[in-house]
């Protein structure tokens, strides 16, 4: 609950920077000044991007906890299995071993969402960020589009 929280609180706090950017760029917009103008359309424009990202990202990961209580309900989340360090780190071995297991569930079955969903777990695991999002995503997509099991 806490991280939802922090997520909640920063997710305002930056649309409130985005908002006091965007008036700033109004401002220099309306000076006439051409290299002034020039920066608010800059100030203006960026406030709009950072908007849509913070978007697409809380869609996101409110799309992959949907499914992640989906899969609990299913009792289909994966087991914590991983072997740490002493300091409480995963260790990478153990990780690749478990890529390599929730690879193979998902070329066996690729149109479930459930096995890209622990796939993407696994990336993530193994500290393979872009691809675990790549993964989630697919999962949510399949989710979305009612694919068979």
């Amino acid at each position: 609950m806490g991280g939802k929280f922090t997520y909640f609180f920063l997710a305002t706090v930056l649309v409130l920077v985005f908002g006091v950017v965007a008036m700033e760029g109004v401002l220099l917009l309306l000076t006439g000044e051409p290299a002034a103008m020039g920066m608010g359309a800059v100030a203006f424009v960026l406030p709009c991007l950072g908007g849509w990202f913070l978007w697409h990202n809380t869609r996101f990961a409110r799309n992959a906890h949907r499914l992640a209580a989906v899969l609990e309900a299913e009792g289909g989340l994966p087991a914590d299995e991983l072997k740490r360090t002493p300091g409480g780190r995963i260790d990478r071995d153990s990780a690749d071993e478990v890529f390599t297991r929730r690879q193979a569930e998902t070329e066996a079955a690729p149109g479930d969402w459930r096995t890209w969903f622990r796939l993407a777990v696994a990336y993530h695991d193994a500290r393979d960020t872009p691809r675990a999002r790549k993964a989630m995503q697919r999962a949510i997509t399949l989710y979305e589009a009612g694919a068979p099991a």
